[in-house]
């Protein structure tokens, strides 16, 4: 049976397992760790019309969450370097590899 995409929602970029795997690497996040790429559809006036949401949830810790405002299949490990990285300075690493508290 084929399903078709939520209202709402873009659907399922082939580039979204690259992703994943590039937010990964580039937070040192375990395999315990969910890695979640969405690409959303916006109506809303000066809304891009599709962004795509990062969000990483480790099994024990706070969720995150990061809004590129283009769509899945035009971000580059260099967009994602930049949205992501900042967030690591100066926070040390938890056992679960993810992110500390900010200081």
């Amino acid at each position: 049976m084929h399903l078709e995409p939520r209202p709402g929602t873009a659907g399922p970029s082939p580039h979204h397992g690259e992703l994943r795997d590039a937010v990964r690497a580039l937070l040192c996040l375990d395999n315990d760790t969910a890695v979640m790429i969405r690409q959303l559809t916006c109506g809303e006036p000066g809304c891009p019309p599709l962004e795509t949401v990062v969000a990483v949830v480790p099994m024990d810790g706070e969720a995150h969450r990061w809004t590129l405002h283009r769509p899945a299949d035009q971000i580059t490990e260099n967009d994602l370097r930049a949205t992501l990285l900042p967030h690591r300075r100066n926070r040390p690493e938890q056992p679960n590899g993810f992110l500390g508290p900010t200081p």
